[in-house]
Formats: C-alpha cells, sequence, structure tokens
C-alpha cells in the first residue's frame, strides 16, 4: 500500500473556544469554518488540515492519510478487506465534510479511526506539499500489537526508534523523517501533533507567546536527534500537545537504514513537564551524554531561509569539508 502523507486530523475538544484561540493565537493557523460546535482550520492550500468538534471529549477522533488517485483508494481498500478488516466508503456528505474527493475509513487494531482519501486537486504550502501536514505522535499500551497493522499492511516504513528515556518507533511514507510515530505510555491516546514552519522566528515567537500561557508548555525549546527539528512543545486545549517547529530533515527512503536512537531523542533542549522526575533526569542523561560525544547536526534549510556567512575561523573551515556532522 503506498500512503503520501498525513493529510488531516480530527480533534475532540470540551471547548472549541479556547481551541480557536489556541489555533489561531498560538499555532497561526488560519480559521476557514466555524459552527456553535465545530472549527475547521487551514495551515496552506488545503481547504483544511485540522477539525475541531466540541463533543465533551480530549483527544482525536481520527486521521487523515492520502492516497494519489481512485484507482490507489480502490486497490487501498480491496486490499485491507482481503485482510479481513471491515472498510465502509465515506458518503458524498463527509466526503464535503471532510473537502476531499473520496474516502474510504477502517480501525487499527486499538481502535483508532483511520480514514484514506484522495483530494480533489494538487495543492502546495508551507513545508506540507508532499510531505503532508506534518505528523502525529500515539500512545500505545504496547507498540507491538500496532506496529505489524501499520507497517505490513499501511505500509509504513521504519525510520528509528528510541527505547530511553521512554519507547517510542518513528515512521515514513515520504521523505518526511517520521510522520507517524508510537511513544509506549500503557494507555491508548494521542501524544502530538506536529506543524513545520518555514521561519525558525515563527517558533521563536510562538515560543514566546505559549510562555504566556499558564502551565501551556509540554516540552522547552530544543532540538531532536533523529528529524533535526528545532522546536517546542505546548499543551492543546483537547490535553495532546503541538509540536511547533522548524528545519526538519528530509530522507532518502530506498537508502535508508533505522538505527536505535543511542543518545536519546533530543540533542539538547526538550525538557518534558510530561515525564516523570526520573524520566527527565534520564533524558537529561542523554543529552549531557550527547554533548560530552560532541554529537552535532547540520541545520536543514530550504532556498529562501537562510543566509551563507563568511569563515574566519581555519578550524571550522576545514571542518566544512566534511559530511557535516561533527
Amino acid at each position: 500500500m503506498n500512503l503520501l502523507s498525513l493529510g488531516y486530523v480530527g480533534i475532540s475538544t470540551s471547548s472549541a473556544t479556547d481551541w480557536r484561540d489556541y489555533g489561531t493565537g498560538l499555532l497561526g493557523l488560519q480559521l476557514v469554518d466555524r459552527s456553535a460546535r465545530t472549527l475547521a482550520f487551514r495551515m496552506d492550500d488545503r481547504s483544511q488540515r485540522i477539525h475541531i468538534e466540541e463533543d465533551g471529549g480530549d483527544g482525536c477522533r481520527f486521521f487523515g492519510w492520502e492516497v494519489a488517485d481512485a484507482a490507489a483508494l480502490d486497490a487501498a481498500g480491496a486490499e485491507l478487506e482481503a485482510r479481513g478488516i471491515a472498510v465502509t466508503r465515506g458518503s458524498a456528505a463527509l466526503a464535503d465534510q471532510r473537502r476531499v474527493a473520496e474516502l474510504i475509513s477502517f480501525h487499527d487494531p486499538v481502535g483508532n479511526r483511520v480514514e484514506l482519501f484522495r483530494p480533489g486537486r494538487s495543492i502546495s504550502g508551507f513545508r506540507t506539499g508532499p510531505l503532508g501536514m506534518g505528523h502525529v505522535v500515539l500512545t500505545a499500551e504496547r507498540i507491538e500489537e500496532v506496529m505489524p497493522f501499520y507497517q505490513d499492511i499501511l505500509g509504513f516504513r521504519l525510520s528509528d526508534y528510541a527505547l530511553k528515556p521512554f519507547k517510542a518507533y518513528f515512521f515514513h511514507v515520504n521523505p518526511r523523517h517520521h510522520s507517524l510515530a508510537f511513544v509506549e505510555t500503557g494507555r491508548k491516546g494521542v501524544h502530538h501533533l506536529m506543524m513545520e514552519l518555514m521561519s525558525l522566528d515563527d517558533v521563536g515567537q510562538g515560543y514566546d507567546l505559549a510562555q504566556m500561557r499558564p502551565d501551556n508548555i509540554g516540552a522547552t525549546l530544543g532540538r531532536h536527534t533523529n528529524d533535526f527539528m528545532t522546536s517546542f512543545y505546548s499543551w492543546s486545549p483537547s490535553r495532546f500537545m503541538v509540536e511547533y517547529g522548524w528545519g526538519g530533515r528530509e530522507i532518502d527512503s530506498q537508502s535508508w537504514r533505522p538505527e536505535e536512537l543511542a543518545h536519546g531523542p533530543s540533542l539538547w533542549g526538550h525538557d518534558r513537564t510530561w515525564l516523570d522526575e526520573r524520566g527527565r533526569a534520564q533524558a537529561r542523561d542523554l543529552r549531557l551524554g550527547a554533548a560530552r560525544d560532541g554529537l552535532r547536526q547540520p541545520v536543514q534549510v530550504i532556498d529562501g531561509n537562510y543566509n551563507v556567512m563568511s569563515g574566519h575561523c581555519p578550524w571550522w573551515d576545514s571542518l566544512k569539508g566534511g559530511s557535516g556532522s561533527i
């Protein structure tokens, strides 16, 4: 099965008003539709990426993964049914609500609603486009229960994994380092959504705004070891976090080989308030180990969001001809 990217997410909340403030005021999303109990946000040329429903719940109601066209959608549905997975064809009214041409839905082994869809047209956007809207990280009681479904049936490919300070596995379907991940927490749920900005200053200014909200920081500003993202995490009104980041790496899925993250998930920063004191201490030890070992990674940039400075340090200049990892 060939999934292209994470296309949209449906979120439950007990307060649409709080989500309106959080989505527009902190995340910088564009509110494009609202009713008494629902909101829709966009972040690029797609009609909507995030759908909010005030139903008294928390977490996510569904995840939409994009396929190329009608033939790919039909083939995916047939493959799922051949494996004994119940598939429902979405009505025209539901497709209109999702702002897609057509979709099918089913559930993963732990009850998450998964939707596959084909869009009505091609798009471009801010670090979205063919990479999708970002990534989603789900929590699981036992990761081994869900990995075969996403790898063997839906075709996700392992990017890498961490065993400390928590168990996490990262998966890709396109050049974005990961579009899906699972963190083993002992319960099913949503850990966070990631949105990637085009400017590092957008992230820094968002961090200023998040710090003005009481108890809103889920993880401080930091940089990841695997996708090289510089980001922070804030708590959404639906009691999961949103990672707000810049500078995520792209990978070549044909040559990529997964490995364990020996230094943990972060090069620096990302002090995780959601961990207990033992977990936070272990995470700090891993980051300090990365610093002692001199772990460095090149900044990931695109045309238009960087300037090249001249070098004035012979030692540093001598390193520039290497692989970029120092």
